[in-house]
């Protein structure tokens, strides 16, 4: 290896990360019934939780561990710190970096949904929020907004041979299409190492369970588009994982015209004719997560696109 090679963080925990740091939330149990308690906490810019049917004081303990790994994830691949490994890639100006071990596996991951979707998966494609602001207003940008940007999107720009990546000046890396399911699936594995019990942990909506509780499967309410706090439907999980992706929150609307937040990065524009919610249920919540972005992207294919591959999944419209 090259001694003119900077390193992105060398550590699972990133830089300046530490996972025996103090919690940063006062945490308590709360119960809602049979046996089963609640922790909640803010993390990724969402509602989070951790439920189990075990004595308040081992799910605080639970929930506590959850609440560490997700915002370790946050301050390590946050782009809005300026600590994050994501900063310290964005302002190498195009030097080769070697990234850590974590951030190489998140990095080969993407590299496959990209080809598997044939680049309408695009974790560069993060630069178009300079021009899109889905605030739920009507400022639609201009076209040649849009192409200026366009030069700087497309993973393919990318020379990614791990653990080395070469980052194109004026490029950007945005972890958020992976970000919250994959710290599902991490707060899930120190749970796992930790309880017996059965236990769910559910961040924003997005959701994997270890098993069901004595008393019957998990409920799980998916939201109504448009609707916030009231569910279309009710699912029944015993174990494995949920992820649900839609425009509920973020979009714009124009003479007439809902554009999703879902960008096509080919063109810098949102897909056309996408469902509002797609859920998609899965052994891991990264791979649930990436079906149903994955679906959305492909617009008013979704269904057959998510029929075609054999995955469960629940579409509003």
């Amino acid at each position: 290896m090259r001694s003119s090679f900077r390193s992105a963080g060398g550590s699972e925990g990133g830089p300046g990360i530490h996972m025996d740091a103090p919690i940063e939330q006062a945490l308590r149990a709360e119960s809602i019934g049979r046996g089963v308690y609640a922790v909640r906490f803010q993390a990724l810019g969402c509602p989070c939780e951790v439920l189990a049917q075990e004595r308040s004081d081992a799910v605080v303990m639970l929930g506590e561990a959850a609440a560490r790994e997700a915002w370790r994830i946050e301050r390590k691949f946050s782009r809005y710190r300026n600590d994050s490994v994501t900063a310290i890639l964005h302002r190498s100006r195009g030097a080769p970096m070697i990234v850590d071990k974590e951030t190489a596996a998140l990095l080969d991951f993407a590299s496959h949904f990209h080809g598997l979707s044939k680049g309408l998966f695009d974790i560069t494609s993060g630069v178009l929020r300079r021009v899109w602001n889905f605030d739920g207003s009507d400022q639609v940008p201009e076209r040649s907004a849009v192409e200026r940007i366009l030069p700087l999107v497309g993973f393919s720009k990318l020379r990614w041979q791990a653990p080395v990546l070469q980052l194109p000046e004026g490029m950007e890396l945005d972890f958020g299409g992976i970000g919250k399911e994959y710290a599902v699936d991490r707060a899930f594995a120190r749970l796992l190492a930790r309880t017996e019990a059965p236990f769910l942990v559910n961040f924003g909506g997005d959701l994997r369970a270890s098993g069901p509780p004595s008393h019957g499967p998990w409920q799980v309410g998916v939201e109504r588009p448009g609707r916030e706090a009231a569910a279309t439907m009710l699912l029944d999980l015993c174990s494995g994982a949920l992820a649900t992706s839609g425009d509920s929150h973020r979009f714009l609307v124009k003479d007439g015209i809902r554009y999703c937040h879902v960008l096509d990065p080919r063109t810098g524009y949102p897909v056309v004719g996408a469902p509002r919610s797609v859920t998609v249920a899965a052994a891991s919540c990264t791979e649930a997560g990436m079906w149903a972005t994955l679906a959305l992207l492909k617009g008013s294919e979704a269904a057959a696109f998510l029929e075609e591959q054999g995955r469960k999944h629940w579409i509003i419209d």
